[in-house]
């Protein structure tokens, strides 16, 4: 069975800890989740929103992580830290620390360089048409990059719909991640 990882976006779920808290609640209730992180790169105070969604995730069966700060990570005791595809220098600080790592990728050679740096999972977008992301890579380099890897792919990019997961999932991913496919509303 394919995992989900829904990542948040302060656009659909706010930066202001009262009402991220709610819009969360509701979309974890409609939604099965088994991973999940906290991107948010307009907050002033990602520390405490960090806080709001650790205790939002308190006593559910779902991997945490936070979006580029491994200190913080470690310090809130969460699973892992989500590193951008910029950040491939941070992967063996965070392994140090104990914590899981998926690294976003966009191409054989960043998967593979984050397989060898010690990553855990990776992401690979965009598969599908995503808004302000560039040429989708489709369904043919997801496969390629599957075949390819020894570590879990997540596909990311334009997955709003089951039939598009049941795709990425023939094509041979861990899982796929999204922002839009969790959040109706």
């Amino acid at each position: 069975m394919i995992k989900s990882y829904l990542i948040t976006d302060p656009s659909f779920y706010s930066s202001e800890p009262s009402l991220f808290t709610t819009k969360l609640t509701d979309v974890l209730k409609n939604n099965n989740v088994d991973f999940i992180c906290l991107r948010d790169k307009q907050t002033n105070d990602y520390k405490s929103l960090a806080k709001t969604f650790k205790k939002i995730l308190t006593c559910k069966d779902i991997k945490i992580f936070l979006h580029t700060d491994y200190t913080l990570a470690k310090e809130l005791e969460v699973d892992g830290v989500h590193l951008p595809s910029n950040h491939f220098c941070d992967i063996r600080l965070a392994k140090e620390l104990g914590l899981e790592v998926i690294v976003s990728t966009h191409s054989l050679k960043e998967a593979l360089s984050a397989q060898n740096l010690g990553a855990d999972y990776i992401t690979y977008s965009p598969i599908f048409y995503t808004p302000n992301k560039g040429e989708p890579k489709g369904l043919e380099k997801l496969k390629e990059i599957n075949d390819k890897i020894n570590i879990k792919c997540f596909a990311l990019g334009g997955i709003l719909t089951k039939e598009q997961i049941k795709s990425c999932e023939e094509a041979g991913s861990f899982g796929f991640a999204s922002i839009r496919y969790f959040f109706k509303g």
